[in-house]
């Protein structure tokens, strides 16, 4: 399945509590389990004013439907199938 990665401009978000990042989580685990089996989080980077989160999907509208959903932001433009790790063979 292919694996995507979102970049989130999330301004201030390196300064949220552990209980704002996790009510984000949670909420991002209910809308995962509301669209179903199609779309698995892997895991997410927080940096300064970014937030990088990971998913396994059949295709970019999953994850699209998972930001709607947990009302965080992302950019169409924002979201890559990744190609390979740097390292990795082809």
């Amino acid at each position: 399945m292919p694996k995507f990665v979102i970049e989130r401009i999330v301004p201030g978000i390196a300064d949220w509590s552990e209980a704002q990042l996790r009510d984000a989580s949670l909420k991002s685990l209910s809308a995962l389990a509301d669209l179903g089996p199609g779309i698995q989080w892997i895991h997410s980077f927080v940096t300064d004013d970014k937030m990088y989160c990971v998913y396994y999907a059949p295709d970019e509208s999953l994850v699209l439907a998972h930001a709607r959903l947990t009302g965080l932001p992302v950019d169409w433009d924002r979201v890559r199938e990744r190609e390979r790790r740097v390292g990795e063979a082809e």
